[in-house]
């Protein structure tokens, strides 16, 4: 994820995909573990995937699913890395239910795109 951009960029030139046809499912600290939020455009919150695919994308006006993965009990950068990049502490199936609950909701935000333009889904926050 920390460098999407670099590939996903390119990509999206190819196919000529607008940039608010874009949906990218990521992972959360600011949401509690299991909540998943879907958001149109915002800000990066020191994520790097999502600074790598504001750079490689072109702008930062994307459709985004927020899988939330909770947060560590510090703000040091450092213990904050260690536990986005570690394994989860959750059941796996916590996890699978929460991989399945982004995934629907990304399906949803498709299908809608897909169906009416990115003006039709709405660029207000929802949670799911």
């Amino acid at each position: 994820m920390n460098e999407a951009g670099s590939s996903a960029g390119p990509a999206r030139g190819s196919l000529k995909v607008p940039l608010d046809r874009i949906v990218v499912l990521h992972d959360e600290i600011d949401l509690p573990f299991g909540e998943v939020q879907s958001r149109f455009g915002g800000g990066l919150a020191g994520h790097n995937g999502l600074r790598s695919l504001r750079d490689g994308l072109g702008g930062a006006d994307f459709w985004r699913v927020r899988a939330g993965v909770g947060r560590p009990d510090s703000s040091d950068p450092e213990i904050v890395s260690r536990y986005v990049l570690s394994k989860f502490r959750e059941s796996t199936e916590q996890v699978s239910e929460l991989i399945e609950r982004a995934a629907d909701e990304a399906a949803r935000l498709v299908e809608q795109i897909g169906a009416g333009g990115s003006d039709e889904v709405g660029g207000q926050e929802a949670d799911k």
